[in-house]
């Protein structure tokens, strides 16, 4: 930053339905108006980012547009007193990196109430490593826990495992005791994925069953889905009594039709993991627990560091579903 300038990839709608996105160097009028300055240390790229910088109106209405849900850093100015100049925090999800400019940027300027002190115990590399993907798994892992999970219920399953919320799960997963199984259609992945926490690596097949029947032979204890539609009724179908199954994403798509016997006969709970509005309450104890009893041993492993002006080519080859693991940048 110099003479009040910051950079940031600013994505610009050239003609209805043309976007394009490059480095610029932009004044601080180019900011919202709200509480905290933050200068950004490390902001990780996300599904939904790519998506926000491909013109995706759901994600973002008004261009020209920051993307990037997920910062770290230091605290420069707070209106409210609530953090000093120099403190370190996170900010992810809320409305950061959709219609409010995001992390992809030296500075950004947040709401107070959206911003969480670095819990001890972690730097903020590790924290931007964790970021949404590994909060939103731990996030699908308190809930069942608290709906009566525990390991000696068996393994559990993890589908689009060699993703960033897949991985991160895994690892999460290993920490707090538990078996993970992986299943992935990159099979290329298998030892990496091994190498966080996973015990065994199934092809995706083996969460698609078409036989048409309501209820399948038991094989994992509970699971957590990345991909929706027909694998989440695989999972509830073959998810062991009293399990529960955690939805967090839709790669596949976000319908899916079965009965309800699961449910009934097996009383398997489905559980719906909303990251981006978690009460501050519970944000603050599921991070205090990724930096202590749950924070993954292979956060290096996890992990491929990228700088500013490499985000554009790498949001390209999320969209093509090329990356693995976790991409951060070190802004």
């Amino acid at each position: 930053m110099k003479n009040n300038l910051y950079r940031a990839l600013v994505v610009r709608e050239i003609e209805e339905g043309k976007f394009e996105k490059s480095i610029e160097e932009q004044g601080m009028g180019f900011l919202p108006d709200h509480d905290v300055i933050i200068q950004v240390k490390y902001a990780a790229l996300n599904y939904k980012d790519a998506l926000s910088a491909s013109g995706h109106k759901g994600i973002t209405r008004n261009y020209p547009h920051t993307p990037g849900v997920d910062a770290c850093g230091v605290v420069q100015k707070d209106k409210t007193g609530k953090f000093k100049p120099g403190d370190e925090v996170i900010c992810t999800s809320y409305d950061l990196g959709m219609n409010t400019k995001g992390a992809f940027a030296e500075l950004i300027s947040v709401p107070a109430s959206w911003v969480l002190p670095l819990p001890k115990g972690l730097s903020l590399k590790n924290a931007m490593v964790i970021g949404t993907a590994g909060y939103t798994a731990a996030l699908a892992l308190y809930k069942m826990e608290n709906n009566g999970q525990h390991p000696e219920m068996g393994p559990i399953m993890v589908t689009g495992a060699s993703g960033g919320v897949g991985s991160m799960a895994l690892a999460i997963l290993k920490k707090a005791g538990y078996e993970a199984l992986a299943s992935s259609g990159k099979q290329e992945a298998k030892e990496y994925l091994e190498s966080i926490g996973a015990s065994e690596v199934m092809d995706r097949s083996a969460v698609n069953d078409d036989s048409g029947r309501p209820l399948l032979r038991s094989e994992w204890a509970g699971a957590i889905d990345n991909v929706g539609g027909n694998t989440l009724v695989t999972l509830l179908k073959k998810c062991g009594r009293n399990g529960s199954v955690a939805s967090i994403g839709l790669v596949d798509r976000p319908d899916f039709a079965m009965t309800i016997y699961p449910f009934i006969l097996n009383g398997v709970n489905l559980l719906g993991v909303d990251s981006a509005e978690t009460p501050m309450k519970i944000r603050t104890h599921v991070w205090e627990k990724l930096a202590n009893e749950w924070k993954p041993d292979h956060l290096d492993e996890i992990a491929h560091f990228v700088s500013l002006e490499e985000i554009p080519k790498q949001m390209d080859l999320i969209l093509e579903g090329k990356t693995t693991g976790r991409l951060v940048a070190e802004i």
